[in-house]
């Protein structure tokens, strides 16, 4: 089982990995930062030795480095899993948040899954099974304060991914968005969940593997994830 993550150094992508692993998957991530894929990796392989973990530093919000990506997770085989993680946050308004900050986030947030996607599929079809997870965002559902260019960003990869649905289901390829709510990661700068306010990135991970274990004639499309005590 080939597994392809992106933004998989940490948070959500870096507890699908762990996960994956301990399922015997051979990994493919990306991340910006040799040095947190590195120390991933070891994590990885103290852990499950006999894994094959394969890894690559690109910035995905560069086309060509995203094709770069792609291009190496073929030579190693065709994909059953991709996992289309990656994505920042930057709170704002888009009636005056700066300059560029639409394509900015466009091109990490969007473009990435994108073109990653394009990059891999036409070998996933040839084998004609596979599973693509966006991670999207309860901020494709509905608008709300601050959300600017990062909830429009969502809301491309929500329409994205209905796209990708519909056109994949002769070829066997399961779609499912996820929409988390809060989880505890960078993204929440620290934040103390000593109470357990919000989600931890073992729970998006344990969805997204269990959804790989359903039957091939079922397909969850979408997955919405909140804290049980609601958003904050």
């Amino acid at each position: 089982m080939n597994v392809v993550i992106t933004g998989a150094s940490k948070g959500m992508g870096r507890a699908m990995a762990l996960k994956f692993a301990g399922a015997g998957a051979t990994l493919f991530l990306c991340s910006r930062k040799q040095e947190q894929l590195g120390l991933l990796k070891t994590e990885i392989l103290k852990q499950f030795p006999d894994r094959q973990v394969h890894v690559f530093a690109a910035d995905l919000a560069v086309k060509a480095q995203v094709q770069d990506f792609g291009t190496f997770c073929l030579q190693c085989g065709t994909p059953d899993i991709l996992i289309n993680n990656v994505g920042t946050y930057h709170p704002g308004n888009l009636h005056d948040e700066a300059d560029g900050a639409m394509e900015s986030i466009m091109n990490l947030n969007f473009y990435s899954a994108y073109h990653l996607t394009r990059a891999l599929l036409p070998s996933m079809i040839s084998k004609k099974r596979g599973y693509i997870f966006n991670v999207c965002s309860i901020a494709a559902l509905k608008a709300y304060p601050g959300g600017g260019s990062y909830s429009v960003s969502k809301f491309a990869m929500h329409g994205f991914s209905q796209n990708l649905r519909h056109e994949l289901m002769p070829h066997g390829i399961a779609v499912t968005t996820i929409h988390p709510g809060a989880v505890n990661t960078d993204t929440w700068g620290g934040f103390d969940n000593s109470k357990a306010r919000i989600m931890e990135p073992e729970d998006v991970a344990d969805m997204v593997y269990a959804i790989t274990r359903l039957h091939p004639q079922a397909v969850v499309e979408e997955l919405v994830l909140r804290p049980q005590l609601g958003d904050l």
